[in-house]
């Protein structure tokens, strides 16, 4: 039964007589130099089916091989989500057709997951946590991806075409299921985005995946019940797939409880479900959910076991880093910094960085000046992360000393730093290469001192006669003349020594 927007129930009379039970399950690509089950390259963005072997097309007498980096990966999530991981376990076949699946089954785990009964005290913008607990993360592969054409939506229907790129088919994936999310009441949509923002920040801080919801490294699930108030059963749940931003996931949780509560309170059924989320703002039906009986699932046979060794799983829990919201505000404590600013770096990805920055030696505040400004700016400009600007923390320290040590100006650090985004080389060969030290020789900066007040008599007349606002234009010409190399305060001070004028 569809529920037309302008049908939706408001969502206040929701919360009035249902209680949301909300279930996540996000997907995230593992940031391996190959796929899980063969050689290929894992690299985003190549030219469509350059990325493929026998092995990931699914072809007759290829054999995969497990990636070991992809399962210390998967170790790693685990232990970070307070998992317990599991001494042994089995891959699967999990038998579906698609045609971005080469094979018609996807290699996954099933009844025996790596990492098991978990949670995520997710932090909240009041302050407080909720905690979440975890079900499963457990390991698989990815699949192709298809590009509809000729549709309005470019989703299957209405389509003319349809094109699979392989590249993605096989790429180490990682899938973590919670358990039933119940209590939220209104908080629920907030809870939902929240949990997804800690989760992401959290796989970035272990560096296990770039999280990158734009280009499908991350991806949500969100499936979504509601249960009259003091019912002890839940409701029929429908499950949003691919949801691909933070804002979306609260905007499609919040949707699916209004279109949910219009059908309950129409009389109609909820349909179990898998439905596609629209960045307008809702969803629509995609087709009904298949259960675990659907996929036939059995032993994968050419595969053994996996069975991590308590040492190994040890000395990965050494690995794992502070709670990335945790180091957050030990740092802005650090730094002493308001919430506003914080924000502002947290959003631009730039904590991080700032933070290395200073570790080899730069001020917080000038570390932050160049990543929460310049840097930012250029990587907009280039459409990319601020990360994968090809600038490291140590080169910007470098131009920041550079700036201290008095042989550059801001002006020219930024013809520097400028260089460096160009490959020209580290931070002081740019410099030097490119002719912008600072000049510190007073007879150099009085020679072209001298030189602009002959070529400009009457401003210099001026200058002489007391109006000292007119050395402006001279300093410009110096400047002008020694391409922004020399000090422009002391520029100053021998345009107005050389015509009588105290500084």
């Amino acid at each position: 039964m569809s529920v037309a927007t302008a049908e939706l129930v408001d969502y206040d009379d929701v919360i009035a007589a249902y209680e949301p039970v909300m279930g996540m399950e996000v997907h995230v690509e593992l940031s391996t130099a190959t796929k899980m089950f063969c050689g290929c390259a894992n690299r985003f963005g190549a030219e469509p089916n350059t990325l493929v072997c026998p092995v990931c097309l699914g072809l007759p007498g290829s054999l995969p091989v497990l990636n070991e980096a992809a399962v210390e990966s998967a170790i790693r999530i685990g232990l970070a989500l307070n998992c317990d991981i599991a001494p042994w376990g089995r891959f699967a076949r999990k038998n579906y057709f698609y045609p971005d699946q080469p094979k018609n089954y996807q290699i996954s785990q099933y009844d025996e997951p790596i990492a098991i009964n978990g949670y995520l005290d997710v932090p909240l913008d009041d302050g407080t946590t909720w905690r979440v607990e975890i079900e499963r993360a457990h390991m698989e592969e990815d699949t192709g991806k298809l590009t509809h054409l000729g549709s309005d939506t470019g989703r299957i229907a209405g389509a003319t075409t349809s094109l699979a790129d392989y590249n993605r088919a096989g790429v180490p994936l990682i899938e973590i299921v919670t358990k039933p999310i119940e209590g939220t009441g209104a908080r629920a949509p907030e809870i939902a985005r929240a949990y997804v923002t800690a989760l992401r920040d959290l796989l970035r801080g272990l560096g296990v995946s770039d999280v990158r919801m734009d280009q499908g490294s991350m991806r949500c699930d969100s499936n979504l019940s509601l249960k009259p108030i003091g019912a002890g059963e839940f409701g029929t749940r429908t499950e949003t797939k691919n949801v691909n931003s933070l804002k979306s996931v609260e905007v499609a949780v919040r949707y699916e409880m209004r279109r949910q509560a219009a059908v309950l309170n129409s009389g109609g059924t909820v349909t179990q479900e898998t439905r596609h989320f629209h960045e307008d703002g809702y969803t629509s039906p995609g087709r009904s959910k298949e259960t675990a009986q659907d996929y036939r699932y059995f032993p994968e046979p050419d595969l053994e076991p996996v069975a991590p060794s308590a040492e190994l799983v040890e000395r990965l829990r050494q690995t794992i880093p502070e709670l990335p919201w945790l180091a957050r505000k030990r740092i802005q404590q650090d730094w002493g910094i308001s919430d506003e600013v914080m924000r502002d770096l947290v959003n631009a990805g730039a904590v991080e960085l700032v933070a290395a920055t200073v570790s080899h030696g730069a001020s917080s505040e000038a570390a932050r000046a160049w990543w929460g400004n310049f840097l930012v700016q250029k990587a907009n400009e280039s459409e990319i992360e601020l990360e994968a600007l090809p600038i490291t923390p140590a080169q910007v320290a470098a131009v920041v000393k550079l700036v201290d040590e008095g042989k550059l100006s801001n002006k020219l650090a930024r013809q520097v730093v400028e260089g460096v985004l160009a490959g020209e080389g580290e931070p002081e060969q740019v410099m030097t290469d490119r002719g912008l030290a600072l000049v510190r020789d007073d007879s150099v900066i009085q020679a072209a001192v001298d030189e602009a007040l002959a070529a400009n008599p009457d401003v210099a007349e001026k200058i002489r006669g007391g109006k000292v606002q007119a050395a402006g234009a001279i300093v410009g010409a110096v400047m002008k003349a020694t391409k922004g190399s020399a000090d422009a305060a002391r520029v100053r001070e021998l345009v107005l020594a050389a015509c009588g004028q105290a500084g």
